[in-house]
């Protein structure tokens, strides 16, 4: 987290000079542990949410609360059932599922329908509404806990534990609304180089980054033609999709995905194809037949 602010106070204020304690050798002599901190804490009259007994620490935003440190650094430690603050325990949550429907325009979700708690259909279109909205219905059934170790952009690694209500319904429809209305070839490009590098570009701070940019404009080119709506479930701690629908694409036939009508299909046109596609293939396992080798 250190870095990424870092990183970001050069690219914004390139002349900047940063001040970090936690580098100052007289700084961390002082305090060698969370321990330490927490003794300072009282004695100076610090209001601060770790204690002793829950040592680890926490970082709340929108999007998520993450813990870690404290009783989590082992990694084969379970995290006490009062950790977690965002979300209801998946055991605990309603016998009854909770459905809602996400609208998304070119990739960005705009609309949000769901009932409350009367029974009343509602909607939600200002961007923070929706997003509180997807939060609130997310954690009433325990969605978007997850309890990983991961690679620290020091070179370390690190157990984390995390809860991401709201957006893990979110992303999930988003991914699922791609299925029907993103080309495979664009969707293969962007999964196989965008995806992987965006995230780790923002993962390790360097979001100010020419980088960034450059594959930014990518993501928004992919998502030209992600429009429609998603049809979500959430029940105990799970995220499901009951349907989906995009009025403007054209990528999927109904007609031509069926299994009982041919529509624009014309199966003997499929013989070349296979031909062509096996000539490898043959050659393969000629030279295996040769040598004795088992496929």
């Amino acid at each position: 987290m250190k870095v990424r602010f870092e990183l970001a106070f050069h690219a914004l204020a390139p002349g900047v000079r940063v001040i970090a304690p936690w580098r100052n050798p007289e700084f961390y002599n002082r305090f060698k542990g969370r321990s330490d901190l927490l003794d300072y804490a009282s004695q100076k009259g610090i209001p601060v949410t770790s204690t002793k007994s829950k040592p680890w620490s926490m970082d709340e935003n929108l999007a998520h609360c993450s813990y870690e440190a404290g009783i989590l650094e082992d990694p084969d430690t379970t995290p006490p059932s009062d950790m977690w603050k965002l979300t209801v325990d998946p055991l605990k949550a309603p016998d009854q599922p909770e459905r809602f429907t996400i609208e998304f325009t070119k990739g960005i979700p705009t609309k949000l329908e769901y009932t409350d708690e009367n029974g009343k259909p509602k909607t939600a279109t200002d961007p923070v509404d929706l997003f509180t909205t997807a939060n609130a219905i997310a954690r009433c059934h325990g969605v978007g806990r997850i309890d990983i170790v991961e690679n620290r952009f020091v070179g370390i690694q690190s157990r984390g534990c995390y809860e991401t209500p709201g957006l893990t319904c979110l992303r999930s429809a988003h991914i699922d609304l791609e299925g029907l209305t993103l080309d495979r070839e664009v969707k293969a490009l962007r999964d196989q180089f965008v995806t992987f590098n965006y995230g780790r570009i923002l993962y390790n701070g360097l979001y100010f980054s020419p980088e960034r940019e450059f594959l930014h404009q990518s993501i928004l080119a992919s998502q030209e033609n992600v429009t429609g709506k998603v049809r979500c479930q959430v029940y105990k701690g799970m995220f499901g999709v009951e349907g989906r629908s995009a009025e403007g694409s054209k990528l999927y036939d109904v007609s031509e995905s069926s299994m009982d009508e041919l529509g624009d299909f014309d199966p003997s046109e499929t013989g070349g194809f296979i031909t062509v596609q096996a000539i490898r293939l043959k050659k393969h396992g000629s030279m295996k037949k040769e040598t004795g080798e088992s496929m």
